[in-house]
């Protein structure tokens, strides 16, 4: 356990931060099954509505530092080209 005050504060940033970035990461999981639900049901709309909201957090993710920027391309893609083989 840290003794200095300055320690102790960091400390208890630290674990502010690993709960906020864990509710996010959680977060984008949800959104990002809540798509390829949609997806593997054939509801186009559903999926597309989803894939919005997913890319939206992901990006959103990737610009506070809680993913890798390249990451989240990765994710977003894929999902994007999952819901496109709806619209053939």
């Amino acid at each position: 356990m840290a003794n200095h005050a300055s320690a102790r504060k960091r400390h208890r940033q630290s674990l502010k931060i690993k709960a906020s970035n864990h509710s996010a990461r959680s977060r984008i999981r949800t959104l990002i099954r809540s798509c390829r639900e949609a997806v593997t049901a054939g509801d186009a709309d559903h999926a597309r509505r989803s894939l919005a909201a997913a890319s939206t957090a992901l990006a959103k993710a990737a610009s506070k530092g809680i993913l890798h920027h390249r990451n989240a391309a990765r994710r977003t893609s894929r999902l994007a080209k999952q819901v496109d083989t709806l619209a053939r």
